[in-house]
């Protein structure tokens, strides 16, 4: 389902000294005794996840679909940017689906959110509130203006009929709101952890409701698990990126990789993989620092860098073999843009060329390493299947930094600084 490229690198990746390390790594998965253990929930997810619950995520999907104009997803990191993801990249970014989708609670700025609550006011619209402990931030202020604005719209007894609740099974402060109004709720499994929740009612629900196959992506998953239970890196292609990213990192000295897609609707992927990758492998002063471009968009923009700048990146690029549309160049009679010979072409195939083009230019001239992983499509199965790719290498890769993949330590610290400055009871001193 994923064909993956190292011939690339610009150096050969000496996949045979991490035989054994990897060995070790895979077993520590599967028997659950590395760090960060109690939340490998997501390796055997797609197989064995909540089939009752899937059924209602289905059908409330569809009642959301049927009565309402918009879908709010309150939510930020793990809790949004799966789902975003996945709803841009299979829907494209002027999607033609009943419901529309806003993301709210991802920012403290004052101007967004005015300006979305602004425009809910003659909107008919449900809210999904996404947070396992219900005291985010920036998700809890922005839930408490929804609901604020729900409630003047259509009073408290609807209200609470349109807000779908994304929370910890039986604790916490949006569960026990849930609980008292009434909500519909699913659940954040206990062992998965945020960034490895898009394949959770986390992420199912609002793709559900924006037209996506769970069900394919769910079976996309699946196969992608069968496929990379193997804990032989010479066979195994999702753990031969891990060790690829390791050794350009650790061995060759690169800090950066910069992930690539050619779609501008895969944009928010590379959101999602930077959230993925930083947050699992910055930590102990470690770690490989995650950023993302749009080409042929940022060739305008960053291409004189990563061609001539200081070389600092890997670049990762993410394709997929079939476009989801296309259309062909028309001929001009007067050819004053000179753009004839293009003529009768399909853009995707200008496309690829420009893919090629830069692939050449920053590997023989620019000398720096590409990875390439492909898809067939950019459909549910395969996206379900690159996103358990993705989270498996990413495990893999900073188990090898010996690092803990599944926990955010440093995450904390700002909220206590923000917590103090702003007065909350309990953080009069940091």
């Amino acid at each position: 389902m994923i064909k993956l490229d190292l011939s690339n690198t610009v150096v050969n990746i000496p996949f045979d000294a991490y035989i054994q390390d990897v060995k070790v790594i895979d077993k520590m998965l599967k028997d659950k005794t590395g760090a960060g253990n109690d939340f490998l929930g997501w390796t055997t997810l797609p197989r064995d996840y909540d089939k009752d619950e899937f059924k209602r995520i289905l059908e409330a999907a569809k009642e959301i679909q049927d009565n309402y104009d918009v879908l709010v997803v309150a939510g930020i990191g793990g809790s949004y940017l799966g789902a975003r993801c996945a709803i841009e990249a299979l829907n494209g970014l002027f999607p033609t689906n009943k419901v529309q989708i806003i993301y709210f609670g991802n920012t403290l700025s004052s101007t967004y959110c005015s300006q979305v609550l602004n425009y809910l006011k003659d909107k008919k619209f449900a809210i999904n509130v996404i947070s396992k402990s219900g005291t985010t931030t920036e998700t809890s202020v922005a839930f408490r203006l929804l609901k604020s604005l729900l409630i003047s719209q259509v009073g408290e007894e609807k209200a609470n009929k349109a807000i779908f609740a994304t929370t910890d099974k039986s604790r916490g402060a949006l569960k026990q709101e849930a609980n008292e109004k009434g909500y519909r709720t699913f659940v954040i499994p206990d062992d998965v952890g945020g960034r490895f929740s898009v394949l959770t009612a986390v992420g199912l629900l609002p793709i559900a409701v924006a037209g996506g196959d769970i069900l394919s992506m769910m079976q996309g998953a699946e196969q992608a698990m069968k496929d990379f239970d193997d804990n032989n890196v010479l066979t195994n292609v999702c753990y031969q990126y891990a060790v690829a990213r390791h050794y350009l990192h650790k061995s060759e000295g690169y800090p950066v990789e910069m992930f690539v897609t050619y779609e501008p609707s895969f944009t928010q992927l590379g959101e999602w993989l930077k959230q993925l990758f930083g947050e699992s492998g910055g930590k102990e002063r470690l770690g490989i620092l995650p950023d993302s471009v749009t080409f042929s968009t940022d060739l305008h923009s960053l291409g004189q860098f990563v061609q001539e700048g200081a070389p600092c990146m890997f670049e990762t690029v993410i394709l997929a073999d079939e476009p989801q549309e296309d259309i062909v160049v028309n001929e001009d009679p007067a050819n004053l843009d000179g753009l004839n010979f293009l003529a009768g072409k399909k853009v995707s195939y200008i496309n690829k060329k420009a893919f090629e083009g830069t692939l050449g230019a920053h590997v023989i001239d620019g000398k720096v390493p590409n990875i390439v992983i492909t898809i067939p499509k950019m459909d549910a199965f395969n996206l379900g299947y690159l996103f358990y790719f993705f989270e498996k290498a990413c495990a893999i890769s900073t188990y090898l930094f010996n690092v803990n993949p599944f926990d955010q330590p440093g995450v904390e610290i700002y909220k206590k600084r923000m917590f103090h400055l702003l007065g909350k009871p309990g953080y009069d001193k940091i």
